[in-house]
């Protein structure tokens, strides 16, 4: 449900939100308010030591106090527990409950100071347990405390203030007559967003300089958060919720759909065999994409003899010797993407760890097996890639071939590949690679982040070297606009594993998972807390998906398009998520140009039930796949782990080597493959 009002504004927690919280402090306090029972109950009262009156009082006291406390989170988790997500009116007294158990601090404060100057005072002749008794009530009161003041902080909304939600209680008629002060209303909210979402980015970012660059991309992404949040009065509780029921209602669709129908392709087929050729070279590929990570990712994938290994080469100094550029230890990862490449040392002509935003790390190698000029660009590994992840607005790429009108990308990508574009055109680097070894031909890779800039990239070398070819291993979803996907299908191949979040990313995926997020909230009707505790089993343990409503079942559809504030909607009126629950061919879904991933798609699915036992045996398949199959986010605990370079490599050499491994799912790295 919206977010509480309390205190005068909004703060970042639901009134049934308090379940779960307040049952573990009543176990907490009851075991506390039992074991000083059993004190007072031992000595009947009577206390021998010098300030034993005083302890007596004390303990009658604390007794009291426990009791009245507990008391009051018993009413609390009770009215919590009742409606549901969107039906409040059960808990419609939470308010006065909390304002309750907010005073009930005082005295439990005033108590524990006490307690602790009795304590370090008069507590001389006392038994130990008894002091024992009186330290542990006033450790235990100043830990719940502490973690109240924490938690305080945590749900604080620093846009809860009620000032720009006085119309909120205004008649219903009204604010509809009044849709231009509504609209300015709206407006103001999310430019205050928007700075809000700015400075929390300052701060997280403050170790960063804080140049022209990074204040325009703080205030870029500021805009994009800003945009998708401030239109709905969800707390992240019923976000969490939300995910659960829609990860349990795509895992229902997908037990009941028939199997997906896969062309049966001879032996001979050239669809057959073109998909296992690119398989052989996007495996090959995929260790220069993993290279690209330098030693943090060597390190990773050999724990227990890789910091040996690297130690020596960590302190040696080859940039005299080797064209290394930027950024610090350079020599560890000189010496991992070595290792993990198994070129020679000659065979590399460039390498930048330089990392700033927009531009990020890469390398220039001559590949005598493949007869490639093999230019692999990193993945995320810093707070700046983030940075350059999360500027995702777009913009036109300067390509000559068709109007530039045409063709959009990626803001912060574009720029990431542009810079890599100077660096390889103007500073001469691939024209030194071509002049050792002029008949091999282009190859540009990388993984997440530097497979959206290698994409990117290939599409501006294309009028230069037409032969060249690129793998993009987990790109991100929003990137291309459709001519420029379509345009990069002649040389680009995009692969994607599983569930993989990132591939599936983009604005306007995002704003359909905030919608289906809202209507499943709005048709759940059991209560936010069994809804998390069953969702909170069935991604631990599995089982059979709870039967819950699907998205519009058994809801009236109007009754989630009334334009309502406060707590009577999730949404505020005249938002385009607001708009676009009556109808799915609202204006709010072209609100953002739809991007795309690039060139063609070779999708690696699990084939057979996506839950397995630890130790029994997976069997994937790969084929080529559209766009179209990722115009929406699957929810899935693998949407995060089929993203990991290192699962993406060990399911790639699976489908070329036809060895079995016997493995655990969860690990991603066991598979007896099947390429269909």
């Amino acid at each position: 449900m919206p977010g509480m009002v309390v205190f005068g504004r909004r703060w970042g927690i639901a009134s049934d939100d308090l379940v779960l919280p307040g049952a573990f402090e009543i176990f907490i306090r009851l075991l506390w308010w039992i074991g000083t029972l059993v004190l007072y109950a031992t000595h009947k009262g009577r206390f021998d030591c010098h300030s034993g009156a005083v302890l007596h009082g004390y303990l009658v006291v604390l007794l009291i106090l426990l009791a009245v406390i507990i008391l009051s989170l018993c009413a609390i988790v009770y009215i919590s527990a009742q409606g549901t997500i969107m039906n409040p009116g059960p808990r419609r007294s939470m308010p006065a409950l909390v304002y309750l158990r907010a005073l009930l601090y005082i005295p439990e404060f005033v108590w524990a100071c006490l307690g602790a100057i009795w304590v370090s005072d008069d507590s001389r002749g006392c038994a130990p347990a008894e002091v024992g008794v009186v330290i542990g009530a006033v450790v235990a009161s100043w830990i719940i405390l502490l973690f109240t003041v924490v938690g305080v902080l945590i749900v604080f909304d620093p846009l809860g203030s009620l000032q720009w939600r006085t119309r909120a209680d205004e008649p219903l008629g009204l604010r509809d007559l009044e849709s231009s002060q509504s609209s300015q209303l709206f407006d103001r909210a999310r430019s205050l967003a928007a700075r809000v979402w700015e400075c929390r980015l300052r701060l997280l970012c403050c170790c960063l300089p804080q140049d022209d660059s990074h204040r325009a991309a703080f205030s870029s992404i500021a805009q994009l958060f800003s945009g998708f949040f401030s239109d709905t009065d969800l707390v992240p509780s019923d976000i969490a919720a939300g995910l659960t029921l829609l990860h349990q209602e795509q895992d229902k669709m997908e037990q009941c759909r028939d199997p997906d129908n896969v062309l049966p392709h001879s032996p001979s087929s050239p669809i057959r065999e073109d998909l296992e050729l690119e398989l052989e070279k996007a495996a090959h590929c995929m260790q220069f994409a993993v290279a690209a990570y330098g030693w943090p990712i060597y390190i990773y994938s050999n724990p227990l003899t890789g910091l040996c290994k690297l130690s020596g080469d960590c302190c040696r100094n080859r940039n005299v010797e080797y064209d290394l550029v930027g950024g610090d230890n350079l020599g560890c990862h000189f010496s991992s993407i070595l290792h993990m490449t198994g070129l020679q040392y000659r065979d590399f002509i460039h390498i930048s760890i330089h990392n700033q935003i927009y531009e990020i790390p890469f390398f220039v190698a001559l590949d005598h097996k493949r007869e490639a000029v093999l230019v692999a660009v990193r993945g995320t590994l810093s707070l700046k890639d983030v940075l350059t992840d999360l500027s995702a607005e777009c913009e036109n790429l300067p390509v000559c071939e068709i109007s530039a009108l045409l063709w959009h990308g990626f803001l912060g990508i574009s720029h990431a590949a542009n810079y890599i574009y100077k660096r390889l055109v103007n500073d001469g680097i691939l024209s030194q690679a071509f002049s050792i070894a002029p008949e091999y031909r282009l190859v540009i890779t990388g993984h997440s982040l530097g497979a959206g800039t290698a994409s990117l990239l290939a599409v501006l070398l294309r009028s230069v070297y037409p032969t060249l070819q690129c793998y993009a291993f987990s790109p991100p979803g929003g990137l291309m606009s459709k001519a420029l996907a379509d345009y990069s299908k002649q040389f680009v191949i995009s692969v994607v594993l599983g569930k993989d979040l990132v591939p599936r990313l983009s604005i306007p995926n995002m704003e359909d998972l905030k919608r289906r997020i809202l209507k499943m909230v709005s048709n759940c009707c059991k209560p936010k807390y069994k809804i998390l505790l069953h969702g909170c089993w069935y991604e631990v343990f599995g089982g059979t998906p709870d039967d819950f409503p699907t998205e519009m079942e058994s809801r009236r559809e109007e009754a989630l398009s009334q334009p309502l504030l406060g707590e009577e909607s999730l949404l505020v009126h005249g938002s385009t998520s607001y708009q676009s629950l009556s109808s799915d061919d609202s204006p709010g879904h072209a609100k953002h140009l739809p991007l795309y991933l690039p060139g063609r798609i070779m999708y690696i699915t699990e084939d057979g039930p996506s839950r397995r036992p630890c130790f029994s045996q997976v069997r994937y398949r790969a084929e080529w796949s559209s766009e179209v199959a990722f115009g929406s986010v699957l929810i899935s605990p693998r949407m995060l782990t089929d993203h990991m370079p290192d699962v993406v490599l060990h399911a790639l050499r699976s489908l070329t080597s036809n060895r079995a491994f016997s493995l655990c799912p969860s690990t991603l790295s066991n598979s007896h493959l099947n390429v269909i």
